[in-house]
């Protein structure tokens, strides 16, 4: 039940095997369903000193040959241990070619390895990323926070000609995203920061914290603590020559839509916001909308769908406020028991909470993440708090097949907040035919966005070019 698509990131790790170390040698194959299906390959070789090391692939997001940090084996069992991504697997190994375990990030996401010899791997086609030659400047820089705790790996392009120009800082949403904001072979930022360089305007684009070049910990980090990231960016462009001081803004999407607010509110030199899919209902309310809009394209029924929202804002709220796990899962658990005892078999089988052990499953998987230090934090916020206090301009998109952030009442509360705030320039557009990465979608569900070859919308760079063009530039 995350609120959006984690983007898992892998880093090499090292293996001392205790027994029959051949049997882990190879490459293992396996499928992580965290809302879409994403890839993973580890690849494990010993080394002449009776070490094992191993590099791992995540081949839809175009990234292979990663490292990660430790890996425990015992007997027929394994531990690996990425801690800056706060990320593990333990599995066991049922016989020569599978390992069945569990992979945890935030959640328990069940992960099954098969070791396969040549398997034969599809190409997706990503025709809109970029490539060289640009016809602009690019950088590949670091800068450090205001604390020095953490320094950041981005990439900074530039339009050619004389500057000084406007200037932009691009957000990520919810889960670990390098700079490109790449999920499934898309490269959100890449192609977003190509158009807007084009067009005239500096654009940042960073690794958060823990991925790629970046250094600190995602783990234990909140939205609070990603937006004194992201804030660190805009003063980084304050440094740089070739931006124009009086034209910096900041783009967010998802998460990164609420994240944008949250700086600017804080901060007098943001000259204008882009929310793409943003959220702009409390975050519970928020939550449960999507949770009902996934369950009816998954072919749960109208009915039953508003029942699972209801269910889903009285469950989180349970869990959330326990004193501790033990609490929380025994009262979660007694609220769903009560829940079921009313509502009539056909109902509970669409929802597949049809048995008390389903239910169960249910509300223990929904703990771990709900008591993670990101999700308490990112509950609490009110998104209007925030654009209330917005004095820059601002354009807001969302996409009317959006199923993570309902566009319908997301941008009427940005809107309403927005009436209540000091801001005389703003722009809210539902875009037609669009998902929540913005892409032109058939079935518009989470599993379609790596089947669909676009990466955003020509329809959505242009608004947003447009709009650019007609008041910041």
């Amino acid at each position: 039940m995350k609120f959006l698509i984690t983007s898992l990131v892998f880093t090499l790790f090292n293996l001392t095997c205790f027994s029959q170390p051949e049997k882990f040698t190879g490459s293992w194959y396996g499928t992580l369903n965290v809302g879409i299906e994403l890839k993973i390959v580890f690849h494990i070789t010993q080394t002449e000193n009776g070490s094992f090391v191993s590099t791992a692939d995540s081949p839809d997001q175009s990234a292979f040959g990663l490292k990660c940090d430790t890996t425990f084996i015992k007997h027929d069992e394994i531990k690996i241990e990425m801690k800056m991504m706060g990320a593990s697997y333990s599995g066991k190994l049922i016989n020569d070619s599978v390992i069945s375990g569990i992979f945890f990030q935030r959640i328990d996401i069940p992960l099954t390895l098969t070791k396969k010899l040549n398997p034969t791997t599809a190409i997706r086609k990503r025709p809109q990323t970029p490539q060289p030659p640009f016809a602009y400047k690019s950088e590949e820089i670091s800068y450090t926070n205001k604390e020095k705790s953490i320094q950041f790996g981005a990439t900074i392009t530039i339009p050619s000609g004389k500057g000084p120009f406007p200037a932009i800082v691009l957000i990520s949403g919810s889960g670990p995203q390098n700079r490109n904001c790449e999920i499934l072979g898309h490269q959100l930022f890449s192609v977003l920061a190509n158009q807007l360089t084009n067009k005239g305007f500096v654009v940042l684009r960073y690794d958060e914290r823990g991925i790629g070049k970046s250094t600190g910990r995602f783990s234990n980090a909140t939205t609070a603590d990603f937006a004194n990231d992201a804030s660190a960016g805009v003063d980084y462009l304050l440094s740089r020559t070739e931006v124009d001081k009086d034209k910096i803004g900041l783009i967010g999407h998802s998460e990164g839509g609420i994240v944008a607010p949250m700086i600017a509110a804080q901060r007098s030199d943001i000259n204008f916001l882009v929310l793409l899919a943003a959220p702009g209902i409390p975050i519970l309310t928020m939550m449960a909308e999507q949770n009902e809009a996934i369950a009816q394209k998954n072919g749960a029924g109208e009915v039953a769908a508003k029942e699972f929202s209801l269910l889903f804002r009285r469950v989180i709220p349970t869990i959330s406020s326990a004193k501790d796990s033990l609490s929380a899962l025994q009262a979660s658990a007694e609220l769903i028991e009560n829940w079921s005892s009313s509502k009539d078999k056909g109902l509970l089988s669409a929802l597949n909470l049809e048995t008390a052990k389903k239910r169960f499953e249910y509300v223990a998987a929904l703990l771990p993440q709900v008591r993670t230090k990101w999700f308490q934090y990112f509950l609490t916020i009110t998104p209007s708090v925030y654009l209330e206090q917005l004095t820059c301009k601002v354009l807001a998109l969302n996409g009317d097949k959006d199923i993570q952030v309902i566009s319908s009442s997301n941008l009427d509360g940005i809107k309403k907040a927005l009436k209540n705030s000091k801001v005389k320039k703003y722009e809210i557009k539902k875009l037609n035919g669009l998902n929540h990465l913005f892409q032109h979608c058939t079935t518009c569900t989470v599993n379609e966005y790596a089947e669909i070859e676009e990466t955003i919308s020509t329809d959505a760079l242009l608004v947003i070019s447009n709009w650019l063009d007609k008041n910041i530039k």
